[in-house]
């Protein structure tokens, strides 16, 4: 399993805002990008999607900017990931609402099904798909991988804000 880079961002994006020396202040996008040397225009489209989901308050105008809308305890990762990670398909015989899918249930909401094991004909490309064990054992590890994710907030993670603020803010 691989996060992708927008994931990370947020990710940091966060750990950013939850460690600046008055959470009440404001930042912007440039002190962001600036403090872990990423692209300004890659972050704009993050922060946004972040703002929109909740995680973030922006203040527009000359004295605007953006502030964690929650307090760390209350933003959980597994949650976060779910909401912002675009695929979860670890192989193509996963997918988001395919024809002839059958949802394995599960509690971690993630948005993929499974091809169906009755399938008549493979609907993906791989000709074992209708009869194969190996999508199940996958499925069971993302599962895991998001439980072991949903038992951690940014405050968990943030616990060293000293030493994270000391490099971010030098």
């Amino acid at each position: 399993m691989r996060l992708t880079n927008y994931s990370d961002y947020a990710l940091r994006s966060l750990i950013y805002l939850a460690v600046k020396p008055d959470p009440h202040s404001l930042s912007n996008i440039s002190d962001i990008a600036d403090s872990y040397h990423i692209s300004k225009s890659h972050l704009t489209k993050i922060i946004h999607q972040l703002g929109q989901l909740g995680y973030i308050d922006s203040v527009r105008g000359k004295n605007g900017g953006i502030r964690l809308a929650y307090a760390p305890k209350d933003i959980n990762l597994g949650v976060l990931i779910k909401q912002i990670e675009p695929d979860f398909a670890l192989v193509e015989c996963f997918a988001a609402q395919l024809p002839n899918t059958e949802t394995k249930p599960h509690s971690t909401g993630l948005p993929i099904t499974l091809i169906a094991e009755s399938a008549p004909t493979p609907t993906l490309g791989c000709v074992i798909s209708p009869v194969c064990q190996l999508k199940g054992v996958f499925f069971e590890a993302l599962t895991a991988f998001i439980t072991v994710l949903e038992r951690y907030t940014l405050a968990d993670i943030i616990n060293n804000e000293d030493e994270l603020a000391t490099l971010l803010f030098r």
